[in-house]
């Protein structure tokens, strides 16, 4: 029996990418697909062999120091050299290695939107560009070119595995790992898809169709089941992901289900009262300010905040009033006020409990209501 590193042509003391590298180019030459003949499988067979053993930090040491490696000898009932490849390659294991299959399930994709505040209170629709991968179309997912069909491995007879004997202290073992050259398969592929170069998807853009429910907040996932990637070989999709982003509104502000804003009201207004029309997010709301009204005070609209994730009756709109002193004044205006400070007996200016300021406020109360 020739010596292992002999087989692949490498000295004793080469290194393991030295011998990966031999390994290779031997492969490649004496491949069964490519050199048809029973002297090129066994010789192919041999140089595989070769390499399993000398790729093995230790059954390369073992077989460094003289023990055996399944490839020389009879051992523990093993009739030849016929019958020792026939339990590497697993022609005598009846089926009980499995080939794994090229159908993969497809990765799950992951990609962002970003709605306005106004998207949040009923919902939205949106079509969004997908960069995933897609079905080829050329082969349907079968990885060969027309015409063609994947082929048994010779070298692990369709089982996806090949099998080493190493002698141990406990006598012999049989051990089992993937088929280098099918890589478990059990059958490789000798014309391959030239769209999708064998593996049975491609890359592509493609838009899906995404209704995104009333009531979503920033980092909430919405999952399509079955809308990411194909698998390899037409294998079955992932899910998508959509992440959201809720953008910031000059406006308003989000406290559950509830619309926060801030009114801001003159000190005529809020001396005399009045009636005035804002913007909401879902049109115009009508406000009545009621005489004496004073900042931090809560204007509450029932029924015009956000409609809830899970539910349908919606949240409130609560307008924080602030009133908003004059800083400049002609000397008319300035006269009148004078008047009616001195007729209104105002008490003097005194400390009271501290505060910790108006928008603080102003969160406490719009809670406490």
């Amino acid at each position: 029996m020739a010596d292992h590193y002999e087989v692949l042509g490498v000295s004793r003391d080469a290194s393991l990418d030295e011998i990966k590298k031999a390994y290779r180019r031997l492969a490649r030459q004496l491949h069964p697909d490519v050199n048809p003949g029973d002297d090129a499988a066994e010789q192919f067979k041999l140089v595989t062999h070769a390499y399993d053993v000398l790729s093995d930090e230790d059954s390369r040491r073992r077989y460094d120091m003289g023990g055996g490696d399944g490839a020389q000898g009879n051992f523990g009932g093993f009739g030849g050299f016929g019958d020792i490849f026939e339990t590497f390659f697993g022609a005598s294991q009846g089926g009980r290695a499995r080939p794994r299959s090229r159908r993969e399930r497809g990765q799950d994709a992951l990609v962002r939107v970003t709605l306005e505040l106004g998207d949040v209170v009923f919902g939205a629709h949106r079509d969004i560009e997908v960069d995933t991968a897609v079905l080829c179309e050329t082969c349907q997912g079968s990885c060969c070119q027309e015409g063609t069909s994947p082929v048994t491995c010779d070298i692990c007879g369709g089982s996806g595995h090949v099998q080493r004997q190493v002698r141990s202290l406990l006598g012999n073992v049989v051990t089992s790992q993937p088929c280098g050259t099918c890589e478990g398969y059990g059958t490789t592929i000798p014309y391959p898809c030239g769209t999708c170069a064998g593996q049975g998807r491609v890359r592509s853009r493609r838009t899906v169709s995404l209704d995104i429910p009333a009531g979503v907040e920033t980092g909430l996932r919405l999952q399509l089941p079955g809308s990411g990637e194909v698998g390899k070989a037409g294998g079955p999709n992932g899910d998508l992901y959509v992440e959201v982003t809720v953008e910031p509104h000059p406006a308003f502000s989000r406290d559950g289900d509830d619309l926060l804003a801030t009114l801001e009201v003159s000190m005529t207004d809020a001396i005399l009262g009045t009636e005035t029309t804002i913007q909401g997010l879902d049109g115009e709301v009508d406000l009545e300010i009621r005489s004496g009204v004073q900042s931090g005070d809560v204007l509450t609209i029932k029924g015009r905040g956000i409609t809830p994730l899970r539910g349908s009756q919606r949240g409130d709109l609560r307008v924080g009033v602030q009133v908003v002193t004059p800083t400049r004044l002609d000397s008319a205006q300035r006269k009148l006020i004078e008047d009616f400070a001195k007729k209104a007996k105002a008490p003097a200016p005194q400390l009271a409990q501290f505060q910790q300021g108006l928008f603080s406020k102003l969160r406490d109360r719009f809670r406490s209501h």
